[in-house]
């Protein structure tokens, strides 16, 4: 099975692509990670338009089934939650209008998925990550590192 995962963001966007089983293999493989950025130049429905495209080069790249996403969390700074929020729901339409199939995630199944502690420090997840996933140990971007984890969860959680 294939996913796409994604930690949402407007200005920077963690993908990951990760796969178990498609050729037999039963750790999840690593096939495609980025911190997608967008300028903030750019007025927020442009970036917004940007975001749903690049979700969209992706997923037609790679073919997931599916796309494992983080539950928002709402952060002291609203504006910031609403932008979050509504960058979510360009993702979410883009996945749908692309025929996948939709699961969510709360920080504290991530935590819990990948290192059975559900108040785990952002640094412990990101080891596991590491020690979970071969060719994570180079990615320096934590949003990157959040939307392999959020895909770790999925696997955690989903039987294929």
């Amino acid at each position: 099975m294939r996913i796409i995962a994604i930690d949402p963001g407007y200005e920077r966007l963690g993908i990951a692509i990760l796969s178990r089983g498609d050729n037999g293999e039963k750790k999840e493989t690593l096939l495609f990670s980025e911190c997608y950025k967008t300028k903030s130049s750019l007025n927020f429905f442009d970036r917004l338009e940007l975001i749903g495209r690049e979700v969209e080069r992706v997923v037609r790249e790679y073919s997931p089934k599916a796309l494992a996403i983080e539950n928002l969390f709402i952060e002291t700074n609203q504006k910031t939650a609403m932008r979050v929020a509504e960058a979510r729901g360009a993702i979410l339409y883009q996945a749908r209008v692309l025929g996948l199939e939709i699961f969510e995630y709360t920080p504290l199944q991530i935590k819990v998925a990948t290192t059975s502690y559900g108040r785990a420090s952002k640094e412990q997840v990101m080891t596991m990550v590491r020690q979970l996933v071969s060719g994570a140990n180079n990615i320096k971007q934590d949003d990157e590192m959040d939307a392999i984890a959020i895909g770790l969860t999925h696997f955690a959680y989903e039987k294929p």
